[in-house]
Formats: structure tokens, C-alpha cells, sequence
């Protein structure tokens, strides 16, 4: 499809400590023990679209990335090997590497000399989801769109069923989502309003309306972090906004806002109808924003876009910003927070196993044909036992997804929980609704509710935590 695909994998997100480290930076994450970054290369490939460059943010997250990437799809995937930072990188190292902290669109930026196809995917190495990159990519082409955006159902915010929680980040103020100004057909972004805006209020100005003829506005659908822009547009956008850090908080806005060569559109409102608003306030019950604010006597953004009458169209045509809205059945969630860890992780095993990769016994779980049970250990659906791992008497597993070469004692109970690699549990243990990873040890009786333990740490025998997140200094 001539199509370029950027990857932003990011690196050590603070927003994930303790559950990252210098050794396993975000994109190596694991998901139903897999890297969450392999789920997004595999529908790139399912797609179709093969040559890739992979952004990592941070030398050290490079250097584990780089050889992970090289060794699971070196005959799969053409995966752009250039360096954009002091660090070089030989052949083996396929991922280019940019500073700490550049934001999406500074890390565009960075790589930008390495654009050289018509239209570009960039897509966030976090996001896990069954949607089609190439329906988005076709729907772009088709439009002829300067950008287009993925938008997907908002995950419904609050604790699940079946009680997995971050610790900490579960008590937390009600989820904000994105506010998106749609056209009536549903085909071109007309407004966006996300972050800091939405939790204010926001305003939509009349004269933005009149601009726009009709709009639906929408607050039940999530940006997914996945666009296509034709590549002059995107190159020429950062060149002469240097300061734009966000492709989400800053690019995309931009570029809807200019859609229309509107003096209104580009420069705000002037003073004069600064009280001709209306307001749209999102309301913390999370009910969806979804009504029509129109203009009778206006044609509809998409007629005018129709129209080749330069005389009678109140406005000038420039580029097209469109949305491609993936089925409400779709599953489409980013691991941007612990909560998002832990919820994706019980997904994959579960309601959304198909992601996962594995082929899931009759018992709908899989355990690894080289994992160890000990007399009376039950491990029920919807978990996930590693490679390697044992398991001692009397054990109880529920909902949970254990790593390879774990060694659990007897009498342990886990339940709700995400344990990685090379993990030692002693007997007695209990573990609900927890992230514990690699390297850890948990002495005998230790007891684990909602919480994070960071990579190598000791959790003594008989402490008993509780939301707490516990890692080495």
C-alpha cells in the first residue's frame, strides 16, 4: 500500500513504575507473557504493512528492545535499522532511538529524514487490539485525508468484576475521555477537545458551527493512538510548529482546526462573539455526550466538502481530517497505567483470548506442557502457568497469569494477579490483585493485596501489604 509505519514504543514510563526497569522497559512488558510491543507488530504483519520503523525512547530500553525485535522478527518484518541519536546501532539492532521525553510528535520529529513514502502510520507500541491497522490505512487512501484518526469504545472506567486492581491507581478521580466533534456521516474529525480541557468544561463556539454546518458531539469513543497522515503534510507540520511535542494534544488539534481556511477556524474567535458559546460540560457519570448541535439553515461540513461551487461555499476547501471508528465488538485498549497493565493482562486470558496467541485447553487455560503440579493444585480458567514453572501441594490459581520458571510453594493462593518471570513464592503465600516482577522473592507467609513489587525486590516472611508498591531504591 506504499504505506511507512512509525512505532512509538516508548521506554521506562514513570506512569509504570515499579513495573518497569532498566531490564524490562515498557515495550517488553509482558502481556499473557508475551511483550505487549509483539502485539502490535503481529497485526502490522497480519496487515500487510512490513516496513517499520520502531521508535524507543532511551538508550538502555534500546539496547533490550533492539536484540528482543531482531530474534522474534528478523525474516518477518523489515524493521528500519537507523540511528537518530548519539548511540549507533549495528544491523542486528533494528530500532532507532530517540531521547527521553521528546513526545510523540518530537520523536516524529527526530526521524523525520527517514520519511520517504507518501503516507505514514504511526502507531503507539502500547496499544493492544484486533482492529485492522490496514482498514485504517484503506480508509485513509480513500478519503484522501491529510490525517486519520482511530477512534475506538472508551473502556468502561471503575474496579472489574473480577476484582483486578493497580493498588494505588484504583482509588483515582472518574476517568475524562476525549470530546470529538463528528460530522453526520461520521467520516471527518471536526473537533477534538481531550486532557486538561475536558476536565474544565469546555466551550464550542457558535461561529465554529456555523464554519461546520452540523456536528455530532461524542464522548463514549477513545483516541487509540494510531493515525495516518500523508507524509507532506505531517513533515511540513513539524517543521514549522517545532514546539509541538503531543501528536495527539497538539498536531491532530492543529490540523482540524485548519481543515477549513477559516479565519475563526485558525485564530480563535474574535472578541465580538466571545458570548455566542455553547458549552459542553462532560459529566463525571460517564454517560455518553451524544447529540447534534446544528445549524439549520447551514449545509453539512460533509455537503460543503461535496460542493465544487467556489462561489456558493461559505468556506475553502484545504485538507481533510477523517476518523476511521472501529466496531463497538472490537477490543482496543492501551497499557498506559498499571490499572491498564493488570486489565489487559486478564483480557487476553480471558474474554479477549484470541489476542493471546495460544491454543487454550478444555479447561479454557493454558499451562505450559513443561510446567510442574504439585498434589492437589488447581488452576482454574482464565489463567496462564509459564514455561518451566512449579508449583508445589495444595496450590490455588484463579484468574492469574504466572511467567516462565516460577518456583511457588505449597499452600500458596493467587488469585487476580500478574506474576512475570523467574519469580520465588514460599509456602503459605497469598497474593490477590497484584503485579510481581521478575526477580522477586516472596518469603513464606508474605501477603499481597492490590499491590506492585518492583523487579528483585524481598518481600520478608509474615508482612502483610496492602495497596502498597513496594520497590528496591
Amino acid at each position: 500500500m506504499d504505506f511507512q509505519v512509525v512505532v512509538l514504543a516508548g521506554g521506562t514510563s514513570k506512569k509504570l513504575m515499579p513495573i518497569v526497569s532498566q531490564e524490562v522497559p515498557k515495550p517488553l512488558l509482558p502481556v499473557a507473557n508475551r511483550p505487549v510491543l509483539s502485539y502490535v507488530l503481529e497485526q502490522l504483519e497480519h496487515s500487510d504493512l512490513k516496513d517499520l520503523i520502531v521508535v524507543v525512547e532511551g538508550a538502555d530500553a534500546a539496547f533490550r528492545v533492539a536484540p528482543w525485535i531482531s530474534g522474534a522478527y528478523a525474516d518477518r518484518l523489515h524493521v528500519e535499522a537507523n540511528c537518530v541519536s548519539s548511540v549507533l546501532y549495528t544491523l542486528l539492532d533494528p530500532v532507532a532511538t530517540v531521547p527521553e521525553d521528546v513526545g510523540t510528535a518530537g520523536a516524529l520529529r527526530a526521524i523525520a529524514h527517514h520519511l520517504t513514502a507518501n503516507d505514514i502510520l504511526v502507531v503507539s507500541g502500547d496499544l493492544v487490539s484486533d482492529v485492522p491497522p490496514g482498514a485504517v490505512a484503506a480508509a485513509h487512501r480513500r478519503h484522501d485525508a491529510a490525517v486519520t484518526t482511530m477512534l475506538c469504545s472508551a473502556p468502561v472506567p471503575g474496579p472489574t468484576e473480577s476484582g483486578s486492581s493497580a493498588g494505588k491507581d484504583k482509588v483515582k478521580k472518574p476517568a475524562v475521555y476525549d470530546i470529538i466533534g463528528l460530522d453526520p456521516l461520521k467520516q471527518f474529525l471536526l473537533y477534538i477537545a481531550t486532557g486538561a480541557e475536558v476536565e474544565k468544561g469546555i466551550r464550542i463556539h457558535k461561529s465554529i458551527l456555523r464554519a461546520v454546518g452540523q456536528m455530532e458531539i461524542r464522548a463514549d469513543l477513545m483516541d487509540a493512538h494510531m493515525y495516518a497522515f500523508k507524509r507532506s503534510v505531517l513533515q511540513e507540520v513539524l517543521v514549522q510548529k517545532d514546539k509541538f511535542q503531543s501528536l495527539k494534544q497538539d498536531v491532530l488539534p492543529y490540523l482540524v482546526r485548519s481543515q477549513l481556511k477559516s479565519e475563526v477556524l485558525l485564530n480563535g474567535v474574535p472578541q465580538a462573539e466571545e458570548n455566542g458559546n455553547e458549552k459542553v460540560s462532560y459529566q463525571n457519570n460517564q454517560a455518553a455526550i451524544s447529540r447534534i448541535l446544528s445549524n439549520a439553515s447551514t449545509l453539512s461540513f460533509h455537503e460543503r466538502y461535496a460542493s465544487d461551487d467556489k462561489e456558493t461555499s461559505p468556506v475553502r476547501r484545504t485538507h481533510k481530517c477523517c476518523v476511521y471508528i472501529a466496531n463497538s465488538s472490537k477490543y482496543c485498549v492501551r497499557l498506559n497505567s498499571i490499572q491498564a497493565f493488570s486489565d489487559i493482562n486478564r483480557d487476553v486470558i480471558g474474554e479477549a483470548n484470541h489476542l493471546s496467541g495460544y491454543s487454550f485447553s478444555d479447561d479454557n487455560n493454558v499451562i505450559h506442557p513443561s510446567a510442574q503440579l504439585g498434589s492437589k493444585t488447581t488452576v482454574g480458567s482464565h489463567c496462564m502457568l509459564g514455561e518451566g514453572s512449579q508449583m508445589g501441594d495444595k496450590c490455588s490459581v484463579k484468574r492469574s497469569v504466572i511467567g516462565p520458571h516460577c518456583r511457588i510453594g505449597s499452600n500458596v493462593k493467587i488469585a487476580n494477579s500478574v506474576i512475570m518471570n523467574h519469580v520465588t513464592i514460599g509456602d503459605g503465600c497469598s497474593i490477590q490483585g497484584s503485579i510481581i516482577c521478575s526477580n522477586v522473592q516472596l518469603q513464606e507467609r508474605a501477603v499481597l493485596r492490590n499491590c506492585q513489587v518492583g523487579e528483585g525486590f524481598v518481600v520478608t516472611a509474615g508482612s502483610e501489604h496492602k495497596g502498597e508498591s513496594l520497590a528496591r531504591k
